[in-house]
């Protein structure tokens, strides 16, 4: 087959939601494409679909009306697979089953022509099991598109041992003239973007399943923590349970790792018919099967925390005077809450207020904030050399070095300063809370506020509740947490709260791919922004987190948890060893320039 002849006519085996998304990106692209589906159901919807996007794109002015009639007429439907006989490129997408797919890989080979090339659309099957099964196994290979198709750009071409060359690169075109990002991977199960996400969706569940935090929380921390377009428990929805639990079963097959071993939730669900989105009801409650909106079925966490009341504060202490400190000082003052910003030295405090006003004026000259707005705030803070400052202010939250000796003698001073009543708050990303608690005479006023950084950008706060924490003192730090403008979600005092305890596994099966050579930085970044629709890959994350605090994270995870799966990446041991941090010292994953 001449590699530069064009993929023209393209047979989709499989009308169900992606075979109607790659339907609709081919025929937008100019190619005649054959929709082949046994299901007269699946055909009329593959059909209705079309009409109604296209509808849609004329009304947006993105197609005229003649264009959309072609892209139509390019488009036919049958039922039969003899319909693919003159394809030059045939893309399967029925359901994740190996007897499935093998079956219309079977039939394929006796109607397609020669030089036809064939491509599974699976998310977690192996490719080079089907290619081994077929009569010509070189022109076999995985084009793996993400949902939903015409809007995602990513798209894995999948190669086995078997594949020639000629097909990769005939695919590869063909998915550039799409419009799409081609990405070349190797087989194995979840290829790069389901690899790293279908761990990170089930650790998820599974922290649902455990009661750890409610599903809005664990959505809105991962949304609003890490700037993800949707959170794990409704994307799981929208994948479909059953879908997820069987890709997970494919990777938990070829890899043993407990990480992908399907949360049991998963399979309660699929088994109970509460597959998501499209059955209606999974994790959450939908208007109808098959729409994306959800029914209000209980009371959120935030309704239940306002219900019950809390403490009175109107002023707050914080103890650092680092860019974290200064940060959530700047949150607290803007609110109109009075402010002691108290650090080791009075030096120390008027140079993180300085700070403040340079944040300030920096939102007046983006026209964020008046000049007026900029000085009260700046007057409603003042600077502290010695925590003596705190004495009667009705919350204290400390924002010193991640260092638990450090925290528990700063909450032991806390105890002896502060009035009695007082709410005394850690601002830890991955200690005990229980552990600063426990170095005071009242454990019951210590609670976790885990912001963000940088704190007066990010809306996420993470509330860490102890076994011993009051619930007037929850109720009060999630009051507060709405007069300063930010969305607080409830979690348990467990390392990694609920962010860190998902997003660091994550990275960390994203070095462990580089280190045993299955993909580069580069289509590992442009997989998860492109499929995943992260706003930043897991390398750049890396260098911009710092890989010390990473690989700090990471152990503590470890730590806690116990699961082989967790232990921190020999790749990322080694680049800390070396130095090697990420932005801050000018390399990590990559080099940066000085500047």
């Amino acid at each position: 087959m001449d590699t530069h002849t064009p993929l023209n006519t393209v047979a989709v085996v499989g009308l169900g939601t992606m075979g109607t998304g790659i339907t609709e990106v081919l025929t937008r692209a100019g190619r005649e494409v054959i929709g082949i589906d046994v299901s007269e159901g699946a055909v009329r919807h593959a059909v209705a679909a079309l009409e109604a996007s296209t509808a849609r794109a004329v009304a947006r002015e993105r197609l005229t009306e003649q264009e959309r009639l072609d892209v139509l007429a390019r488009f036919r439907t049958f039922s039969d697979l003899q319909a693919a006989a003159d394809a030059d490129l045939v893309i399967e997408v029925v359901p994740e089953s190996y007897e499935l797919k093998q079956q219309v890989f079977d039939a394929l080979d006796g109607i397609v022509r020669p030089d036809a090339i064939l491509a599974t659309g699976t998310n977690a099957l192996s490719v080079t099991r089907l290619a081994a099964g077929s009569a010509r196994p070189e022109r076999v290979l995985g084009l793996h598109f993400f949902n939903p198709a015409p809007a995602m750009k990513l798209v894995e071409v999948v190669s086995s041992v078997l594949t020639a060359p000629y097909a990769v690169e005939a695919v590869t075109r063909l998915a550039q003239d799409l419009g799409k990002e081609p990405v070349a991977v190797g087989d194995r199960p979840g290829f790069v973007a389901d690899g790293l996400l279908f761990g990170y969706l089930n650790q998820a569940a599974a922290m649902y399943e455990a009661k750890y935090a409610s599903r809005e929380d664990i959505d809105a921390a991962m949304k609003l923590g890490c700037g993800l377009p949707m959170g794990p428990l409704a994307l799981l929805d929208l994948i479909g349970v059953d879908t997820a639990r069987t890709v997970l079963e494919a990777m938990y097959a070829a890899s043993h790792d407990r990480l992908h071993a399907p949360a049991p939730v998963l399979g309660q669900l699929s088994e109970a018919g509460l597959t998501g989105r499209k059955s209606g009801r999974g994790f959450y409650t939908y208007e109808a099967p098959g729409s994306g909106v959800v029914v209000r079925d209980a009371l959120t966490p935030l309704e239940s925390a306002e219900a019950s009341g809390g403490r009175t504060v109107h002023s707050v202490g914080v103890a650092g005077s680092g860019t974290m400190a200064s940060g959530i000082a700047e949150v607290f003052a803007k609110a109109g809450y009075e402010v002691v910003l108290a650090a080791r030295s009075q030096e120390k405090a008027d140079t993180a207020k300085a700070r403040i006003a340079t944040s300030l004026a920096r939102s007046v000259d983006k026209g964020r904030l008046t000049e007026e707005a900029k000085n009260e705030t700046l007057a409603r803070i003042a600077p502290a050399g010695s925590l003596d400052a705190f004495t009667e202010v009705d919350l204290a939250v400390e924002a010193v070095a991640e260092d638990l000796e450090i925290k528990q003698q700063l909450f032991a001073s806390l105890d002896k300063i502060c009035k009695p009543g007082a709410v005394l708050a850690t601002t830890t990303s991955s200690l005990p809370v229980i552990a600063c608690a426990r170095a005071t005479s009242r454990p019951q006023d210590v609670i976790g506020m885990h912001f963000f950084n940088p704190a007066p950008a990010m809306k996420l706060v993470e509330v860490v509740r102890t076994i011993l924490t009051a619930d007037d003192v929850h109720a009060t730090v999630r009051e507060v947490c709405a007069k300063v403008r930010k969305h607080p979600v409830d979690c348990g005092d467990r390392a990694g709260f609920i962010v860190n305890a998902l997003l660091f596994p994550y990275l960390n099966n994203a070095i462990k791919m580089v280190q045993e050579n299955y993909a580069s930085l580069d289509d590992i970044d442009a997989a998860m922004k492109l499929g995943g629709g992260y706003p930043m890959g897991p390398f750049e994350l890396l260098d911009v987190v710092g890989l010390d605090v990473s690989l700090a994270i990471e152990k503590v995870l470890h730590r806690e948890f116990r699961d082989p799966g967790l232990a921190p990446a020999p790749l990322l041991e080694h680049l800390v060893a070396a130095g090697m941090l990420g932005r801050k010292t000018g390399r990590g994953f990559r080099e940066y320039a000085r500047r």
